[in-house]
């Protein structure tokens, strides 16, 4: 007979970053009027790849304001696209997935609206964004979470994976796809779309300042004792001092 397994114990530490975090860190909740239209969203993070997401919030908001519609955006001549784009890290890269993904979107919809989305399970949305030139597993889940559907999805970005391999809870070598597909099924179940989105908030916010690429700053990291690789640190430094 197969005993039961019982609680994985990722859940536990998920509770205790969350809250260590809070500590360190306080609050960060987005606002209801920082949730913005699924199509913002798509939009903005296939134009946001290796730039500051202020850049491309704002890169975002200009796009709207000097075409007056995605349909028109759509349309745009890849050169107009690209002076608009001019601020982001790979304006012409930014500039051709934009176009295409919006087009593609105007190829089965007739129109750039996500609104059927709502319609679908969240995994099934997700499915149908990741088909989109340009989409892979952060922009879909980004949009699922970070705008008014408000889906529980977690959006993993390059300092939330850094974090969470160094931490140990997810292999070293996941993709962004994968370290989702192993957190999601852990994440704790009273956490609403708001605690998750405010969870991925907070990790990229120790990922900035602390859990640096390079050389983080291990002795001062709020949730060290949970972490594999602050734990391991630790031990070298205490066995050098002895």
């Amino acid at each position: 007979m197969q005993l039961p397994l019982g609680p994985d114990p990722r859940t536990d530490v998920l509770r205790r970053m969350q809250a260590a975090l809070i500590a360190r860190f306080g609050r960060i909740v987005r606002p209801p009027e920082k949730r913005r239209d699924a199509v913002w969203v798509l939009v903005q993070g296939v134009i946001g790849a290796r730039t500051k997401t202020r850049v491309s919030n704002e890169a975002t908001d200009r796009l709207l304001a000097d075409f007056g519609t995605w349909e028109a955006i759509a349309q745009a001549p890849i050169e107009a696209l690209e002076t608009r784009l001019a601020n982001q890290t790979f304006p012409d890269i930014a500039a051709m997935r934009l176009k295409d993904s919006l087009l593609a979107v105007i190829d089965r919809r007739g129109a750039v609206n996500l609104e059927q989305l709502a319609d679908l399970p969240t995994a099934e949305a997700m499915a149908w964004l990741e088909t989109l030139p340009g989409v892979a597993r952060k922009i879909s889940a980004g949009v699922m979470n970070a705008s008014h559907f408000e889906r529980r999805a977690l959006v993993i970005d390059s300092h939330h994976r850094r974090i969470i391999q160094r931490m140990g809870l997810v292999p070293p070598n996941a993709d962004t796809a994968r370290a989702y597909d192993a957190l999601m099924p852990v994440l704790p179940e009273e956490w609403s779309a708001a605690d998750i989105d405010e969870h991925h908030l907070l990790v990229k916010r120790l990922g900035q300042t602390l859990c640096r690429p390079r050389r983080p700053q291990c002795a001062d990291c709020p949730i060290r004792s949970d972490c594999r690789t602050g734990r391991a640190k630790r031990d070298r430094d205490a066995l050098a001092h002895r």
